[in-house]
Formats: structure tokens, C-alpha cells, sequence
């Protein structure tokens, strides 16, 4: 048993991948400053949250979190507790409530300036913590001190920033400055302080474990003091997030148990669930049914439903949207549209197809005059040219019967010799039958 201990200790054993105290000491009081590069390094990817949050985009967020240096003095006030370094502490405090300032007013000043001010899910998403955000922070800062006093640190360092979420929360604080919603505010503000306080806590506790140094002289009193002071703060910041995380656990229960109501109900002797309001956070339901119209027997039905799934019948509320009668006459009106529209369909139909027909007796004008050339050749061989046109003629004289234009067609034809008159009076004849006009004129032209 001692041999199986000794193999798994050498499995878990962090001290033979360690930095050396000073190069840790050297790289946290690095990561601590804020000015210079830091400063605004801090200022764009604090935009870049902003616009993220703004546009509710996750992947812009995420970019946000990774260039962000907020890490560095919350990993240095956690390490200056645990090796009692309380110079180092103080400038990890100062630094880090300047940043805060910073990022408070870049944020802000990005909420007023910017034209879409609606509050989407990214957002939301961080004005509700609770006891899963101290875990996250927690568990998120142990990874990045580890790593941190490690030699191997590989890339757990970007991300600790993405699952510890620090950008997100300061920006929704911003937010909630710029458009003075101060549940936006002190909602955001708070998630953020869970995570600063409980990353510094991570720190605080790996620093102790691994025996950092320490780094001042101090008495047992003054240490006392110190954990007790750490104790309360801890303490202090973690109950409220364990009411949120048990309210948040209520809601989900609500919300699987109404999931479950719905399917039940959905139908209803021929009424139809047309619409459903579910208030988690009031533990409240509104369902709206179309139909026939609900009985008694069918309103009593719904509510024994809804108390056997644990539903509170008395923030229930059952409504009945659109009758069978409305639905009826809205089913013939749209029949009688339906029709319309239909005529107004095939009348268009029609009108295309009389106008195709048109466009192909048009296109069809130049081709007569090759076809009767070609079948007239076949009998009189001395015709070597015709030429087809159609026009309008008109008549002035008193005894016509018509106002009209009358259609003529016109034959042009040239031989090259002469025709009998007995020919050209057959050709004449043949032609008027072939084009289906008696008034067809067919002029000779011998030159």
C-alpha cells in the first residue's frame, strides 16, 4: 500500500516541474503593472468585449478574453497573502482597482457612443451568478497559478481567461453605468467580484501548498488576522452566489416540469394550445387555446394536470384565443381569395400564351417567303426570287362595309424569263390559296 501511495505521489507531484521562487516572484510582480503596453492592451480588448457583448457574438468575447491582462494582479494579490508580502499586496490592490476604473469607463463610454443599445443574451448571461461561477473561478484559478509556477505552462494560461470570464462581467457593469440599468450593474459587478476573489483564493491556496516563501517578518498575531480577514471576505462573497445557484436550480426544475405540462396539454377536446407564457423566475404560466371552447370540465382537467408536476394552479392562467366560428370565416374568406387569385392567374396564363402566338406569327414572316420560293420552284423553275410582306390597306370609297384595315399580302416575284399570262393567272392562284387570302396581290417583276 505505502509503494502504491509512493508511485502515485510521484504521479501528482507539482514541486519537481516549479520554477524557482524568484523567477515566479519576478514574473507575478511583472504582471501586476498597469501602465504602457498593459494599460492598453487592457483598453482595446476591453472594446473588443464590448463590441462582442453588443453584437452577441461569443466568438468575438472569447478573443477579448484572450488578449486581456486582468489576470496578473488578481494572481498577485492571492500570491502576496499567502507569502505575506504586503507591499507587493498593496500595489496588486492599487493596480487592480485602476484597471477596474479603466475598464469601468472605456466600457461605458463605448455604451453611449454605440447606436444599438438592446441587451442580448451575452449579456444577461452575466447579471445572474451564482455558486457555478465560484466553482468556475475557483477551479479556473488553481489551473492558472499552477501553471504559472510551472515550467510546462503550454497553454492553460489563455484558457484560465476564457473560462474565468473576467472581461464579460466589467463590460456588463459598463453597460449598466452607460444606460443606467443598475441591475445590469450590480448584478455584473458582483459576478465580477466572485471571480476576483475566488481566483485570488486559487492563488492563495497553491502558493501556501507548494510553501512559497515568505517574504516579511510577521507575528502569529498579525497572520491570524490576516486569515480571518481572508475567511470573511470568502465567505461573504460565496452566500449569495449559493441563494442564486439554489434559485437557479428551482427555475430549471420549473422549467423541465412545464415542458412536460405542455406536451400533456397541448391538445384539448379540440381546442389547440396556441400560445404558452412561462415566467421561471415568478413560477407563473399563461396558456392561450384556439378552438371549439374550452368547458369547465376541460379548464379542471388542465389544473389537475398542472398539480400533479408541482405546478402552482393559482398563477396558472387559461385563456381561449380565437373561436371555431372566427376560424371558419377566416377559412372561407381565404377560400375566396384563394379563388380569386386563381382567375386572376389563369386570365394572365392566357393573355401570355395569345402573345407567344403573336410574337411566333411575327417571327414566322420572314420564313414565308423562302418556303413559298422553295415549294413554287418545284413547278415553274424559271422563278428565281420572292418577296413576302404583309401590310394595311384602306379603302375611301362610300359603299365599304368596312372601317377596318384590311391585311393584303404582298408577293414580289421575278423570273428569269418571261411568263405566259396563263401561268402568272395559275401562280396568282396557287400563291392566294397557299397564304389563305383572296385579297393577296402577286406583282411579276421579268427585269
Amino acid at each position: 500500500m505505502k509503494n502504491l501511495i509512493a508511485k502515485l505521489s510521484v504521479w501528482f507531484d507539482l514541486r519537481s516541474e516549479m520554477e524557482d521562487y524568484n523567477s515566479i516572484h519576478q514574473e507575478i510582480e511583472k504582471g501586476i503593472i498597469f501602465k504602457g503596453t498593459n494599460l492598453w492592451i487592457l483598453m482595446f480588448a476591453i472594446v473588443v468585449a464590448s463590441v462582442g457583448l453588443n453584437m452577441n457574438s461569443t466568438a468575438v468575447i472569447i478573443g477579448a478574453m484572450l488578449i486581456s491582462p486582468l489576470m496578473g494582479p488578481i494572481n498577485g494579490m492571492g500570491y502576496s497573502l499567502a507569502t505575506y508580502d504586503f507591499p507587493l499586496f498593496k500595489r496588486s490592490i492599487k493596480n487592480f482597482t485602476y484597471a477596474v476604473i479603466v475598464s469601468l469607463l472605456t466600457s461605458s463610454i463605448y455604451f453611449l457612443i454605440t447606436p444599438l443599445n438592446e441587451a442580448h443574451s451575452e449579456l444577461l448571461a452575466r447579471t445572474s451568478p451564482s455558486i457555478y461561477d465560484v466553482i468556475i473561478a475557483l477551479f479556473g484559478g488553481l489551473a492558472g497559478i499552477v501553471a504559472m509556477s510551472s515550467k510546462l505552462k503550454g497553454n492553460v494560461i489563455p484558457g484560465v481567461a476564457i473560462a474565468t470570464a473576467l472581461m464579460p462581467p466589467i463590460c456588463t457593469a459598463g453597460y449598466g453605468l452607460a444606460t443606467l440599468q443598475f441591475n445590469f450593474f450590480f448584478g455584473a459587478l458582483y459576478l465580477f467580484t466572485i471571480n476576483t476573489v475566488f481566483i485570488a483564493f486559487a492563488a492563495l491556496i497553491v502558493c501556501q501548498f507548494l510553501k512559497f516563501p515568505i517574504r516579511s517578518i510577521i507575528d502569529v498575531e498579525r497572520k491570524k488576522y490576516v486569515n480571518r480577514g481572508i475567511t470573511t471576505i470568502i465567505v461573504l462573497t460565496a452566500i449569495p452566489s449559493i441563494y442564486f445557484g439554489y434559485k437557479l436550480v428551482q427555475e430549471e426544475n420549473f422549467n423541465q416540469n412545464v415542458d412536460s405540462f405542455l406536451k400533456e396539454v397541448s391538445v384539448v377536446d379540440g381546442n389547440y394550445l396556441q400560445r404558452s407564457d412561462v415566467n421561471a423566475q415568478n413560477r407563473s404560466v399563461e396558456l392561450v387555446y384556439s378552438g371549439y371552447g374550452l368547458s369547465e370540465s376541460n379548464f379542471k382537467n388542465i389544473k389537475t394536470k398542472a398539480l400533479l408536476i408541482d405546478i402552482d394552479t393559482s398563477k396558472l392562467t387559461i385563456k381561449e384565443g380565437f373561436g371555431a366560428s372566427y376560424v371558419e370565416a377566416s377559412t372561407k374568406k381565404f377560400q375566396t381569395e384563394t379563388e380569386q387569385l386563381a382567375g386572376q392567374l389563369n386570365a394572365t396564363q392566357f393573355a401570355l400564351q395569345q402573345a407567344e402566338a403573336k410574337s411566333d406569327s411575327l417571327m414566322n414572316i420572314s420564313l414565308k417567303g423562302e418556303i413559298i420560293l422553295k415549294e413554287i420552284k418545284t413547278i415553274f423553275p424559271q422563278i428565281s426570287r420572292c418577296i413576302y410582306s404583309e401590310a394595311f390597306a384602306y379603302s375611301m370609297e362610300k359603299d365599304s362595309t368596312s372601317s377596318s384595315p384590311r391585311t393584303s399580302v404582298i408577293v414580289l416575284s421575278s423570273a428569269r424569263s418571261s411568263l405566259k399570262n396563263a401561268d402568272k393567272i395559275k401562280i396568282e392562284d396557287w400563291i392566294k390559296r397557299r397564304v389563305n387570302d383572296e385579297n393577296a396581290i402577286v406583282i411579276f417583276d421579268n427585269n
